[in-house]
């Protein structure tokens, strides 16, 4: 494989919001991710965005009616609001304490919708520490901590 553009990840996530302006505030105080990049359009439409965390990245885009994707389809970009509470995609970043990653996320007023918890997958593999959250559009995260092996 040729390698990635430079700051690029092999795999990077879009994912869309009906507010993406008030998510990306929010995903940065309560998750912990640093603005990259932000693209504003006519009006204060968000465009485009790139959010890090460490040497991860994410885009936050915008959902619904005016955000229809560029590929002619005319489909609409939904979250999991909009889509009652369907989720179609979990997204997983390490951290480096889970459980004081969770700690965190409970005190910005956010959902800690499994609490941090131990998965051991066998000497021959590796144990993870992780938590479950649900962000303020119903989009689920996997915040996890390797606690041994498996490097």
């Amino acid at each position: 494989m040729k390698p990635t553009p430079a700051g690029w990840p092999r795999i990077s996530s879009a994912v869309f919001y009906e507010n993406p302006r008030e998510a990306i505030d929010w995903l940065c105080r309560v998750f912990g991710f640093e603005v990259r990049l932000f693209v504003e359009g006519e009006g204060g439409r968000v465009e485009h965005s790139e959010l890090t965390y460490g040497d991860g990245l994410i885009m936050v885009g915008g959902a619904g009616p005016g955000y229809e994707d560029k590929t002619g389809t005319g489909k609409i970009r939904q979250s999991p609001r909009a889509a009652g509470g369907a989720n179609t995609q979990c997204l997983m970043v390490f951290v480096d304490d889970a459980d004081a990653h969770a700690a965190h996320v409970k005190a910005q007023g956010g959902t800690v919708s499994v609490a941090p918890e131990t998965h051991d997958y066998g000497e021959d593999y590796w144990a993870d520490r992780s938590y479950e959250a649900i962000d303020l559009e119903g989009h689920h995260w996997w915040f996890t901590q390797r606690v041994r092996g498996g490097q």
